[in-house]
């Protein structure tokens, strides 16, 4: 028998050349975007006046499997990829665990985490199409930190609204950004009318990732030249992540493996999506099994305990409707440390994929996920982000359970990025002083009660 690598490394000539569009493979498709105006299905047309036209083009794509990578993206693409799968053999043996546990490292690059795959992607679109910049917004600050890095290299201007919790939280993630040229501003802000407008409807707030949205839509839309860009949720930036799925399997088909568990954290979708997106197309394909596990916080769990219904995806309830699994556009969670999963929605794709049974999901408090955190890092050697956190929880739950059954269960996970802008999360941790929230049925009923009436 083959001795598995701790880290399993594809050759640059074994790097995707095409993305996976899952969409594809599935028999029920995602439910369309609405105008919210007319409750139609949004048109290439109306998208193209908020995102590149080309990424409207893929937004709305749902028969086209695979999208070849545009040669420049490849070239950017070497600088860090392929990235490793790593058996976590340090891991398994301080578990006492017959399962076989691996994880998909995403941070070695200076974004620190999977979001630069679509970051440089969304770049190259819009400068293929002549604009002068673009806006966003940022919940933990990786995607922010991605898209500065993208913009920088291609020379476009960045403005980002971040989060005001994670940027009062996390000053290095935001100087990072300034770094690489981009303009941080904290949401919701005075800047912008909806800015203003959440600010005397919710005094004091420390904001949310639905409210920094609609105030980056608000810019776009509001500057010649500019377009709005997305770092989860939308169905191109599952795609775009679909490498490293993609990868994943390239790895462990190239030791013959094959995976019984695929577990990822679940905010808005980009990194679930992108990971298991291959896998969950052999499944819709009756190809193979696989029980592929999503993993959100329990302050805001928008699979285990939302609604899927249309909702805005945005607090300000500027931007297009979608079918996803929700709490409410104006659910503003807990200022819980896995910034990144601060999101009320859901990916329409891996809503639609829950929905179908092809994936479960589960919820856990945050200070289970540190104790996880914690463990990883002094066995495995990587100080891991509180989203990724998430998924290691439950990798180590599972290969816990595998301890009592003895099965030598394959068990992949997602380790999208690093911790080290996350000093703030992990010196509460280590001071006993973090606490878990979560929303009650009370709470949820409240903001699930302003969900938009469509038939």
């Amino acid at each position: 028998m083959t001795e598995i690598p701790y880290k399993i490394y594809l050759e640059e000539n074994e790097m995707p050349k095409e993305w996976y569009n899952v969409r594809a493979d599935m028999k029920k498709k995602p439910a369309p975007i609405l105008n919210p105006g007319t409750l139609q299905p949004v048109t290439i047309d109306e998208l193209s006046h908020i995102f590149c036209t080309e990424l409207a083009k893929q937004e709305l794509d749902d028969t086209t499997p695979y999208f070849e990578i545009p040669e420049e993206i490849r070239n950017f693409y070497k600088m860090y990829r392929p990235s490793p799968l790593v058996r976590a053999y340090c891991l398994e043996k301080k578990l006492g665990t017959p399962a076989h546990i691996y994880y998909k490292f995403e941070g070695n690059n200076t974004s620190g985490s999977h979001k630069l795959n679509s970051a440089i992607a969304q770049a190259y679109y819009a400068k293929k199409q002549g604009l002068k910049g673009v806006t966003t917004e940022t919940g933990a600050g990786q995607w922010g930190t991605a898209l500065s890095m993208a913009c920088s290299y291609f020379d476009l201007d960045c403005q980002v609204y971040m989060v005001k919790v994670s940027y009062e939280q996390k000053p290095f993630r935001r100087e990072v950004m300034r770094t690489y040229g981009a303009k941080v501003t904290p949401s919701p802000s005075m800047e912008t009318e909806i800015g203003k407008k959440i600010n005397a409807e919710f005094p004091g707030t420390t904001g949310s990732l639905g409210c920094a949205i609609s105030e980056a839509v608000e810019a776009a839309t509001t500057q010649e030249g500019y377009r709005y860009v997305l770092g989860s949720v939308l169905s191109q930036v599952l795609l775009h992540q679909s490498v490293i799925g993609l990868e994943t399997k390239a790895a462990l088909d190239k030791y013959g493996i094959k995976a019984d568990m695929i577990i990822g954290c679940a905010g808005g979708g980009s990194n679930l999506g992108g990971l298991i997106s291959p896998f969950a197309g052999e499944v819709l394909r009756g190809e193979a099994n696989y029980d592929i596990i999503a993993v959100e916080p329990a302050s805001c769990p928008s699979l285990t305990r939302g609604k899927y219904a249309y909702d805005f995806c945005d607090t300000g309830k500027v931007c297009p409707l979608a079918k996803m699994y929700t709490l409410g556009s104006g659910f503003i969670p807990s200022a819980n440390h896995a910034g990144g999963l601060r999101y009320h929605g859901m990916s329409s794709v891996v809503s639609e994929l829950y929905d179908q049974g092809i994936l479960r999901a589960t919820s856990v408090e945050q200070t289970k996920v540190f104790e996880a955190a914690q463990m990883f890092a002094r066995v495995e050697g990587i100080l891991p982000a509180p989203e990724s956190s998430h998924a290691i929880r439950v990798a180590i739950d599972e290969a816990l359970k595998c301890k009592e059954t003895g099965e030598a269960k394959n068990i992949v996970f997602g380790l999208t990025g690093t911790g080290y802008f996350d000093m703030v999360a992990y010196q509460k941790f280590n001071d006993g002083e973090m606490s878990d929230y979560i929303p009650t049925d009370a709470d949820l009923e409240k903001s699930l009660s302003t969900l938009p009436k469509v038939d």
